[in-house]
Parts: C-alpha cells; sequence; structure tokens
C-alpha cells in the first residue's frame, strides 16, 4: 500500500526555493511514498469563522479534502520576518478546524524548508511546527531539513540536484511514511 503524502508550500511566489524544495521532494520518493504539491493555497481567503461552512469558500474545502486524503503533510515554507508565511499559517487555521477534530488532527507532518538568511528559516520551521501540533498534528520534530543561503545555494542547480537535499529528502519521506504505517498498525500486521 503506497503513503500518500502531500505538500504545503508557503511561498506563493512561482519559481520560489521553497517551491522547489517541494518538487524535489516529488522526484526524490521512495518507492511504495506518492508525494504531490497542493496547488491552489493562494486561493484560500483569510480563515474567517464566519466563512468556515461547506461551501462557502471552495478552495478551503478543497484543501481539506486534500489534506484528508493524505497520510501525512510536508509543511515547507520560507522565513518571512522571523515567523512561517502567511500562507502556511492560514492552510493551518483552515484544516485545524473544527478544533480537535479537523483533517490535520493525528496526522504525521514534518516541517523543511529554505531561507536566504544564513540559518536557513529554523524560527519559521520552529514555529510551524509549533502552530501544526497545536492544531493537532503528529509533529515529526527530528525531521528537519533548513537550508540556508537558497537564492545562491540553488542559484545553477534545481534542489534535486543537489546532494544533500538528495540524500536528506528520500529519508524525510521515509521517515515520515514510517509514521503513519506507524499510526496504522501496518507495520505490525494489524
Amino acid at each position: 500500500m503506497s503513503t500518500r503524502i502531500l505538500i504545503l508550500v508557503g511561498s506563493l511566489r512561482s519559481g520560489s526555493d521553497n517551491l522547489r524544495l517541494g518538487e524535489a521532494a516529488v522526484k526524490l520518493a521512495p518507492n511504495g511514498i506518492s508525494v504531490e504539491i497542493f496547488d491552489g493555497l493562494a486561493d484560500v481567503a483569510l480563515y474567517n469563522e464566519d466563512l468556515d461552512q461547506p461551501g462557502a469558500v471552495a478552495a478551503a474545502d478543497r484543501l481539506r479534502a486534500e489534506v484528508e486524503s493524505a497520510d501525512a503533510l510536508l509543511l515547507v515554507t520560507p522565513e518571512y520576518n522571523g515567523t512561517m508565511s502567511a500562507a502556511l499559517k492560514n492552510a493551518i487555521d483552515w484544516i485545524s478546524r473544527p478544533f480537535g477534530a479537523g483533517v490535520i488532527t493525528g496526522k504525521p507532518v514534518a516541517v523543511i524548508g529554505a531561507s536566504h538568511g544564513q540559518y536557513g528559516g529554523v524560527w519559521a520551521h520552529d514555529d510551524a511546527r509549533k502552530s501544526a501540533r497545536i492544531a493537532g498534528a503528529n509533529v515529526l520534530d527530528d525531521l528537519k531539513l533548513s537550508v540556508a543561503a537558497a537564492h545562491i545555494r540553488f542559484a545553477g542547480i534545481h534542489p534535486v540536484d543537489d546532494e544533500e537535499i538528495a540524500v536528506m529528502m528520500p529519508e524525510i519521506l521515509t521517515s515520515l511514511a514510517a509514521a503513519v504505517q506507524s499510526r496504522d498498525g501496518r507495520d505490525s500486521g494489524e
């Protein structure tokens, strides 16, 4: 049985380093792991409880449906002003409702990303982990990839061709899949 991992990319810019990092995850996925990037975070209205009803925000309904059908999430975020992007935070808000029973509840989640700074966006990644955890996700804190100076590092190559990414990305995806199997009892024959 294949494990389906959905990627939510916090950068809305076409060709962003974080989108390209997500593309590398898709291309480097080991056998038995299906990885897809959710396309459409820019269309999801800012969370507003008045709008939180089926059919009111089609893009949010689609986001929830895609997250619900995924086995795990890979959140890929840049660092904006020391924290995660508003697009990613908004997505977490939508998929966390109703609180305690949102589609993110219990779902294995890993957070990675790239930034232009010297620390690779670690503050943003820590904030995304915190937000996802409070939303009810099973955040895998030991799965980390924070790419510093991405605008320089990926200037001449796609992240899929970066040696560190080529090694670490399959390991992160395999660990996410293992968390899904452990949660579902797949590894114990249940």
